[in-house]
Protein backbone atom coordinates (compact mmCIF):
# COMPACT_ATOMS: atom_id res chain seq x y z
CA UNK A 1 0.00 0.00 0.00
CA UNK A 2 2.83 2.41 0.86
CA UNK A 3 5.23 1.61 -1.83
CA UNK A 4 2.22 1.97 -4.53
CA UNK A 5 1.08 5.34 -2.92
CA UNK A 6 4.30 6.40 -2.85
CA UNK A 7 4.54 5.26 -6.97
CA UNK A 8 1.70 6.84 -7.87
CA UNK A 9 2.98 10.04 -6.25
CA UNK A 10 6.40 10.01 -7.51
CA UNK A 11 4.93 9.54 -11.02
CA UNK A 12 3.02 12.54 -10.84
CA UNK A 13 6.14 14.99 -9.46
CA UNK A 14 8.35 13.48 -12.33
CA UNK A 15 5.97 14.41 -14.82
CA UNK A 16 5.95 17.89 -13.02
CA UNK A 17 9.81 18.17 -12.55
CA UNK A 18 10.16 17.12 -15.89
CA UNK A 19 8.90 20.06 -17.73
CA UNK A 20 11.87 22.02 -15.39
CA UNK A 21 14.88 20.09 -16.02
CA UNK A 22 16.04 16.71 -18.47
CA UNK A 23 13.79 13.97 -17.33
CA UNK A 24 16.53 11.97 -15.99
CA UNK A 25 17.51 14.64 -13.38
CA UNK A 26 13.74 14.64 -12.31
CA UNK A 27 13.72 10.98 -12.18
CA UNK A 28 16.97 10.98 -10.04
CA UNK A 29 15.43 14.21 -7.33
CA UNK A 30 12.05 12.14 -7.02
CA UNK A 31 13.88 8.56 -6.63
CA UNK A 32 15.72 9.96 -3.24
CA UNK A 33 12.88 11.67 -2.13
CA UNK A 34 10.40 8.56 -2.67
CA UNK A 35 12.98 6.14 -1.54
CA UNK A 36 13.59 8.14 1.98
CA UNK A 37 9.86 8.35 2.70
CA UNK A 38 9.57 4.49 1.87
CA UNK A 39 12.38 3.57 3.71
CA UNK A 40 10.58 5.67 6.66
CA UNK A 41 7.21 4.46 6.29
CA UNK A 42 7.72 0.45 5.63
CA UNK A 43 10.12 1.31 9.11
CA UNK A 44 7.51 2.09 11.12
CA UNK A 45 4.37 0.50 9.38
CA UNK A 46 4.98 -1.83 7.42
CA UNK A 47 7.55 -3.54 9.33
CA UNK A 48 6.79 -2.27 12.68
CA UNK A 49 10.83 -1.32 13.50
CA UNK A 50 10.36 2.15 14.16
CA UNK A 51 12.07 4.69 13.15
CA UNK A 52 14.42 3.65 10.03
CA UNK A 53 18.35 4.27 10.98
CA UNK A 54 20.97 5.52 8.36
CA UNK A 55 21.78 2.04 7.97
CA UNK A 56 18.25 0.92 6.51
CA UNK A 57 18.66 4.24 4.46
CA UNK A 58 22.01 3.51 3.44
CA UNK A 59 20.99 -0.15 2.36
CA UNK A 60 17.51 0.96 0.70
CA UNK A 61 19.38 3.82 -1.39
CA UNK A 62 21.11 0.54 -3.27
CA UNK A 63 18.02 -0.87 -4.10
CA UNK A 64 16.82 2.62 -5.38
CA UNK A 65 19.86 2.89 -7.57
CA UNK A 66 18.72 -0.29 -9.66
CA UNK A 67 15.47 1.40 -9.33
CA UNK A 68 16.12 4.32 -11.03
CA UNK A 69 18.07 2.08 -13.34
CA UNK A 70 15.21 0.49 -14.65
CA UNK A 71 13.00 3.42 -14.74
CA UNK A 72 15.18 5.39 -17.07
CA UNK A 73 15.91 2.61 -18.53
CA UNK A 74 12.49 2.28 -19.50
CA UNK A 75 11.70 5.64 -20.65
CA UNK A 76 14.91 6.22 -22.45
CA UNK A 77 13.49 2.79 -25.16
CA UNK A 78 10.04 4.45 -25.29
CA UNK A 79 11.83 7.39 -26.34
CA UNK A 80 14.23 5.68 -28.83
CA UNK A 81 10.67 4.07 -30.53
CA UNK A 82 8.81 6.87 -30.04
CA UNK A 83 10.59 9.96 -29.57
CA UNK A 84 7.39 12.69 -29.61
CA UNK A 85 5.99 10.06 -27.10
CA UNK A 86 3.00 11.66 -25.57
CA UNK A 87 3.04 12.29 -21.52
CA UNK A 88 0.27 9.54 -20.75
CA UNK A 89 2.70 7.21 -22.56
CA UNK A 90 5.27 8.56 -20.58
CA UNK A 91 3.61 7.94 -17.48
CA UNK A 92 2.27 4.63 -18.51
CA UNK A 93 5.83 3.15 -18.93
CA UNK A 94 7.31 4.58 -16.40
CA UNK A 95 4.50 2.97 -13.66
CA UNK A 96 5.21 -0.26 -15.23
CA UNK A 97 8.75 -0.04 -14.42
CA UNK A 98 8.32 1.84 -11.52
CA UNK A 99 5.95 -1.05 -9.99
CA UNK A 100 8.20 -3.59 -11.26
CA UNK A 101 10.96 -2.33 -9.36
CA UNK A 102 8.66 -1.24 -6.29
CA UNK A 103 8.35 -5.13 -6.22
CA UNK A 104 11.89 -5.77 -6.14
CA UNK A 105 12.84 -3.31 -3.74
CA UNK A 106 10.55 -4.47 -1.28
CA UNK A 107 11.87 -7.90 -1.72
CA UNK A 108 14.96 -6.38 -0.88
CA UNK A 109 13.49 -4.54 2.41
CA UNK A 110 11.50 -7.52 3.54
CA UNK A 111 14.26 -10.63 3.25
CA UNK A 112 17.56 -7.82 3.96
CA UNK A 113 16.67 -4.69 5.02
CA UNK A 114 14.62 -4.95 7.74
CA UNK A 115 14.95 -8.55 8.01
CA UNK A 116 15.98 -9.03 12.13
CA UNK A 117 13.79 -11.54 13.57
CA UNK A 118 10.84 -8.91 13.87
CA UNK A 119 9.54 -9.08 10.49
CA UNK A 120 8.59 -12.85 10.69
CA UNK A 121 5.62 -13.23 12.90
CA UNK A 122 4.55 -16.39 10.89
CA UNK A 123 8.08 -18.20 11.44
CA UNK A 124 7.75 -17.50 15.13
CA UNK A 125 4.20 -18.53 15.50
CA UNK A 126 5.29 -22.13 13.67
CA UNK A 127 8.47 -22.52 16.30
CA UNK A 128 6.85 -24.27 19.12
CA UNK A 129 10.43 -24.47 20.49
CA UNK A 130 11.98 -22.33 22.95
CA UNK A 131 14.78 -20.09 21.54
CA UNK A 132 18.16 -22.02 22.25
CA UNK A 133 20.21 -18.60 21.82
CA UNK A 134 19.91 -15.08 21.86
CA UNK A 135 20.34 -12.95 18.81
CA UNK A 136 18.94 -12.80 15.15
CA UNK A 137 18.18 -16.40 13.63
CA UNK A 138 18.10 -16.96 9.97
CA UNK A 139 15.68 -19.59 8.85
CA UNK A 140 15.65 -21.34 5.39
CA UNK A 141 11.85 -21.59 5.79
CA UNK A 142 11.32 -17.95 5.99
CA UNK A 143 7.66 -17.20 4.35
CA UNK A 144 7.92 -14.96 1.10
CA UNK A 145 5.15 -12.85 0.86
CA UNK A 146 2.77 -13.39 -1.36
CA UNK A 147 2.82 -10.95 -4.67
Amino acid sequence: MFGGGVGVASSVAVAVLAGLMPWAVANAVITVASTALGTELHARFTFGTGRAGWRQHWQSAGSATAAYAVTSAAVFVLHLMRPSAATLYEQAVYLGAAGLAGIGRFLVLRLFVFADGRTRPATRAMDSAPARRAGAQVSLLSPVPAL
